[in-house]
């Protein structure tokens, strides 16, 4: 008489015994996909570092070098080109020209747009409402578009007594930077509010602090990484910026490092090695920038989250 369930049923789960080919399926998969997923990261990692080798290695060669070899390594590393370029564009000016107008827009749209975020986010009244409705408009209409009329109409903003004018300044182009920067950031900034929460403002309140102690003690260090963000985002924006300073800014100078990199564009000549190591120079100071700023970055998201 044969037992129920004996060792040789083929039913019983207990007993079932997996072939070797289904085991090794799902990690065959597994390794595909990865390898497909660094194919993709290989493609994109060479998509945009190859410009930057491309405008790296030629700002190294002559002229000449340049049209019969552009992917090649230069014969020889000299700097001489960029000394000659540093010169012709008087880097150390432009430099400073760039560090103020930048550092001072970045600054005062980080301030002014953080505060107004907040008290358009905590005040839930039409005209709060109404006033953020027309921020984000604001972002949808390209500079292009008004650039002309604007920069004509400023142009009658001038004190004669005091040497005050709109166009052709500095500070007249930080009031524009400041201008075309802030819809976006009050609408980056209005979302981080939204995260603060409003027990804490409540109980600081309890406590005794007034509006301004309580923005800056308890709202504006949670807005720690969008500030920063913001930050990364303008400085990018504007230190690559070309149209709206040449536009601006007349006297040179007062010149920027992109209005400084256009002097070896002319009508009937491009100096392209001159030109290529004036744009090593200019982009690599915001490079360095975005380098160091990345970890603050992930350290104030990871703070946060750890907070939340």
């Amino acid at each position: 008489m044969t037992r129920q369930g004996s060792s040789g049923s083929p039913s019983d789960p207990q007993r079932r015994v997996s072939s070797p080919d289904a085991k090794s399926r799902p990690r065959a998969a597994g390794r595909g996909k990865r390898a497909g997923l660094a194919a993709l990261g290989w493609f994109l990692a060479l998509f945009v570092l190859g410009p930057l080798y491309i405008i790296l290695i030629n700002s190294f060669k002559s002229r000449k070098q340049i049209f019969s070899d552009q992917l090649g390594l230069p014969s020889s590393f000299s700097w001489a080109y960029y000394q000659e370029a540093g010169r012709k564009m008087d880097f150390g000016r432009a430099l400073w020209n760039s560090f103020w107008e930048v550092a001072v827009s970045v600054l005062l749209i980080v301030l002014i747009s953080s505060i107004t975020a907040w008290a358009l986010n905590r005040r839930h009244t039409r005209g709060s409402k109404l006033l953020f409705v027309l921020f984000i408009s604001m972002t949808l209409i390209p500079f292009q578009a008004v650039m002309l009329p604007l920069v004509q109409y400023f142009t009658k903003w001038t004190i004669p007594a005091l040497g005050f004018k709109m166009v052709g300044t500095l500070y007249g182009l930080v009031f524009f930077n400041i201008g075309f920067g802030l819809p976006l950031s009050i609408f980056l900034f209005h979302g981080a509010v939204t995260q603060v929460p409003i027990s804490m403002e409540e109980s600081a309140t309890i406590d005794g602090c007034n509006r301004w102690q309580l923005f800056w003690r308890i709202v504006f260090p949670n807005l720690t990484p969008m500030a920063i963000t913001v930050g990364i985002l303008n400085v990018i924006s504007y230190w690559n910026d070309y149209l709206l300073p040449s536009m601006v800014i007349q006297d040179p100078k007062l010149r920027t490092i992109p209005l400084s990199t256009f002097y070896f564009f002319g009508e009937f000549n491009i100096q392209w090695n001159l030109a290529l190591a004036g744009l090593v120079m200019t982009i690599l100071p915001v490079v360095l920038f975005y380098l160091f700023a990345q970890r603050y970055i992930i350290d104030s998201v990871m703070t946060g989250a750890v907070k939340g």
